[in-house]
């Protein structure tokens, strides 16, 4: 009897997992994503944005940036002659007459007329000056305001001629032509602005200093309190743990800037008001790094000192401070840094330090002082930064 065989069936084949979708083709990704564009879209609208601005009107920033980066550091060392000669304004024209010649032998004006009017012709002659150098003609009126006239330029023998007009801002009776020369006599000097600009880096240092130095004496204790791990053990501690955290929130969410107002109006307008408005803003700024690094301490030196019977004061000397004590340098050193840029800021305000003097300088469009002014806040920020480094890595 033949034996049949039964169809054979085939093995089926395993199934393959489908492999995942890449996780920006997610939907609650690509959600993300479009409310991205959503927010950042409308930001660049409110904010207006104009690319092209930074293209179109890059020339206009130019003969600042110019004068930034070319800071008045040296003065080239010069001779100056001053020569001045006294005017008479009248209500009536006074014909011109010959300029008599002096009896003496030094620098002087000779004017066609001592007297007139606004708008009367005025021919000026100097003799007796320095030979071959240029030199500014200057009207003074009797308020001793300054208008330059003319630029003069004297010849071989230490003359010049030129016709002018009696200028509109002439006032009052007593007016008077001054002209000033200088020249090179060769060499180089330090100038005026960065004898100024280093007095005034000089009190922003230390007014820096003093405003850190006062912050870390209250924030030291205060970040005690302001530690949970510490505090919060019962409620007294925990009520002054929020208190203390409070103040700390209070005083970092006003500007220093407001600050510094306030105290200008208060104890008046210089340094003091700069370190009273720096040094309450530091206080709350350091107190919550501080109280923060605090909570952060390895809590088994505490509970190995706990376990001997320690007191709570000899738990935080032996326990915390030398677990802290190293980032509290560090944080330390990190704010008189911020102090002193700051500072630059609230002397805007009457804060004192350099500031003062280099808002005075950016308003009267005097950008080479200013420069001079931004290179030593830059010198002396990378000075404390490689201070505070050297003496962290000494200490740590």
């Amino acid at each position: 009897m033949a034996s049949s065989k039964s169809p054979s069936r085939e093995e089926p084949s395993p199934e393959f997992p489908s492999p995942p979708r890449p996780f920006y083709l997610k939907s609650r990704y690509i959600l993300l994503f479009l409310f991205a564009v959503l927010v950042y879209g409308y930001g660049w609208k409110q904010t207006e944005i104009d690319l092209g601005e930074l293209v179109r009107d890059a020339h206009l920033v130019k003969p600042l940036i110019r004068d930034l980066l070319r800071p008045d550091l040296f003065t080239p060392n010069t001779g100056t002659q001053t020569v001045s000669a006294d005017f008479q304004l009248t209500r009536q024209s006074v014909p011109d007459q010959q300029p008599q010649p002096l009896e003496t032998e030094k620098p002087a004006l000779l004017l066609s007329k001592t007297k007139g009017r606004v708008g009367d012709s005025l021919e000026i002659e100097g003799v007796r000056l320095a030979k071959d150098q240029k030199g500014t003609l200057y009207w003074v009126n009797s308020i001793e305001q300054e208008f330059p006239l003319e630029e003069v330029l004297t010849d071989s023998e230490g003359q010049f001629r030129l016709e002018t007009h009696v200028p509109e801002m002439a006032r009052g009776d007593k007016q008077r032509i001054k002209l000033e020369i200088t020249w090179n006599t060769g060499g180089y000097r330090i100038s005026e602005t960065l004898k100024l600009a280093f007095d005034k880096i000089v009190e922003t240092l230390f007014l820096a200093l003093m405003a850190t130095s006062m912050a870390v004496l209250l924030a030291v204790p205060l970040s005690f309190l302001g530690a949970r791990n510490l505090m919060c053990g019962n409620p007294a501690g925990t009520a002054v743990y929020y208190g203390v955290r409070t103040v700390f929130n209070v005083l970092r969410s006003i500007e220093p800037l407001i600050l510094a107002i306030l105290f200008a109006v208060w104890v008046g307008i210089g340094p003091f008001a700069g370190v009273l408005a720096l040094g309450f803003h530091s206080i709350a700024a350091l107190g919550k790094l501080y109280s923060e690094q605090i909570e952060n301490i390895d809590p088994g030196p505490l509970e190995a000192i706990t376990a001997t019977g320690a007191k709570p004061l000899q738990i935080v000397l032996y326990g915390v401070v030398p677990q802290i004590f190293p980032s509290f340098l560090a944080f330390t050193f990190y704010r008189w840094d911020i102090n002193v840029r700051m500072s630059t800021i609230i002397g805007f305000v009457g804060g004192g330090g350099i500031g003062f003097l280099l808002q005075q300088w950016i308003n009267l469009l005097q950008y080479r002082q200013a420069g001079t002014a931004l290179l030593l806040i830059a010198v002396v920020v990378i000075a404390l930064d490689t201070l505070s480094a050297k003496i962290r890595e000494k200490v740590i």
